[in-house]
């Protein structure tokens, strides 16, 4: 299974021509590639059950939300899918977006709610050594680089201290692990084993901080 390169030229040229008219004109290339796409994604999702509980995948429609945006073009010139890990105890997804030239997979914590956001930042000001034990291993930042991205406040949020050992993270909104890739790696042969590879390598962050996710402070469970 492989990303064809017509899948990348058909939304390269998507993304030139991108109205109504040019769209319905060319509805059934769109199909061909959205054909494909959507085999990369059942093959990637194949492979995450092998060793994660996937409760979902949703692969994102091609048209734009244009009610709230001042791009008033009808579609998104790129394919995107996300996989939702199953049960109260396993927190975080996995999502991946193909684009020519901006393709990137991701992994974590986008915009957790304000009670999983300040349960975050308490272990973070309790210790922060765990997660940056992982963070800094060499097998993550092999894949996703040394820090993690995500919006985050420009000072200390209200009751933390700014001045603390942790604040470069307790500050952040979102906690996600970002890799990003070529259009050569896209349509690459073995493509869907690197993503796989790239997930997998996300597991000790994912069970980490589903600990955290599923305990007090105290580390008494939340969770049935």
């Amino acid at each position: 299974m492989k990303i064809e390169t017509s899948t990348l030229q058909l939304l390269n040229e998507l993304k030139q021509n991108n109205n109504r008219d040019w769209f319905n004109n060319h509805k059934n290339e769109f199909q061909l590639a959205q054909s494909n796409a959507k085999s990369m994604y059942n093959t990637i999702m194949e492979n995450l059950k092998k060793h994660d509980d996937i409760e979902k995948f949703k692969l994102f429609r091609i048209y734009r939300d244009v009610r709230f945006s001042n791009d008033k073009t009808p579609y998104k010139p790129h394919f995107a899918g996300s996989y939702s890990r199953s049960s109260k105890k396993l927190r975080g997804g996995y999502y991946l977006r193909i684009r020519p030239g901006e393709s990137f997979l991701a992994g974590g914590f986008w915009e957790p709610n304000k009670e999983d956001l300040l349960r975050i930042r308490k272990e973070f000001e309790a210790s922060d050594h765990e997660i940056r034990q992982i963070t800094s291993n060499k097998n993550f930042t092999s894949v996703f680089g040394e820090k993690l991205v995500g919006e985050e406040l420009k000072t200390a949020p209200k009751g933390f201290d700014r001045e603390h050992r942790a604040i470069d993270l307790i500050r952040k909104k979102a906690f996600i692990a970002v890799r990003n890739f070529t259009d050569e790696e896209v349509l690459a042969l073995n493509f869907a084993d690197v993503v796989d590879h790239s997930f997998r390598t996300l597991r000790p962050f994912f069970d980490y901080m589903s600990d955290v996710l599923t305990t007090n402070i105290d580390g008494e469970s939340l969770v049935d």
